[in-house]
């Protein structure tokens, strides 16, 4: 009997949990008009001070701290606006709802919330009714 072991994971990026790319990782004319200041919440700005162009397995990326996975950009970044393609990629994302961590939201989160996250207006709520997971057969123990 062979005892293999498993194949590690080091690193995860968006296309790993998603099983794809998005249009808006590889064409900066979709992110391009993108309103920084418009798509920030309640005028906190100071938000975007944290997000800034990193690289994941050597390629421009952006870290999406909802599903803690690095969003790559494939598209060439004019010098100069980095760390602005950077947010505009990652709004772009949390605004579609395509980041993991949102759509984990409807049935994890806890408590009320924006399921798109004070990025989009009128986003439905989630979490209104949580109801801890259940494993079926699985019974507590008689103490």
């Amino acid at each position: 009997m062979s005892v293999h072991e498993p194949e590690k994971t080091t690193g995860i990026d968006a296309e790993y949990l998603s099983g794809h790319r998005f249009p808006y990782q590889e064409d900066i004319g979709l992110v391009d008009d993108v309103d920084l200041v418009a798509a920030t919440p309640g005028e906190d700005i100071n938000w975007l001070e944290d997000v800034q162009l990193l690289a994941e397995d050597g390629v421009p990326a952006v870290f999406d701290r909802y599903s803690n996975s690095f969003l790559k950009i494939y598209f060439p970044i004019p010098a100069g606006r980095e760390d602005e393609i950077a947010r505009k990629v990652l709004i772009t994302h949390l605004q579609s709802g395509n980041s993991y961590g949102i759509q984990l939201k409807e049935k994890h989160c806890k408590f009320p919330q924006p399921e798109l996250g004070p990025w989009v207006e009128g986003s439905r709520t989630v979490g209104a009714n949580w109801q801890p997971p259940v494993l079926e057969g699985w019974a507590p123990p008689d103490h």
